[in-house]
């Protein structure tokens, strides 16, 4: 790098700060993580379930040993689509459909305070080996609840975050 340019990105480097003042990143907010970590989740009794609970509870860093405050009601609907085809007419590859329904309610009061749908889609090859199937399509549903966990973080962090901005003065 030239001697020039280094003092052009060190010059501009305050100038890009200020631009940032008054900034607050939505993870920074104040309330929004002690809000989070009190939602208990309730899933069907199934695998898909049961994973989407693990994986909210990690995204919501959920604390067992403290009160709920909120309850997350989720409803969850896995199909699975076959996709391409192989020589011998099975399908190679499958898409896996996890479209999921919440509303979170207050447990004091019952109150729905929001809802939300969150559609997310992942593909996995089908194997002829039937164990190698069945772990392809457990990774698939592994996967459709992590992004379903962080697609529901980020819509409570955003609800969260504008409860807060109105009850400040």
């Amino acid at each position: 790098m030239k001697l020039a340019s280094k003092f052009t990105v060190l010059a501009a480097t305050p100038l890009l700060l200020s631009a940032c003042a008054g900034f607050t990143p939505l993870y920074a907010t104040p309330g929004l993580t002690p809000a989070l970590e009190a939602i208990e989740v309730t899933t069907p009794q199934s695998r898909a379930g049961f994973m989407l609970r693990e994986s909210i509870d990690d995204e919501f860093a959920h604390k067992l040993d403290q009160p709920s405050l909120y309850r997350l009601n989720l409803r969850v609907d896995e199909r699975r689509f076959p996709r391409g085809l192989r020589v011998n007419n099975v399908a190679s590859d499958v898409e896996l459909d996890m479209r999921v329904n919440y509303e979170l309610v207050d447990k004091k009061t019952g109150a729905k305070l929001t809802q939300g749908f969150v559609p997310i889609s992942v593909f996995y090859v089908s194997a002829d080996a039937p164990y190698a199937g069945i772990a392809a399509q457990q990774d698939a549903q592994e996967r459709a609840a992590a992004q379903v966990a962080i697609q529901i973080r980020l819509d409570l962090s955003r609800y969260f975050a504008a409860k807060v901005a109105k009850a400040a003065p």
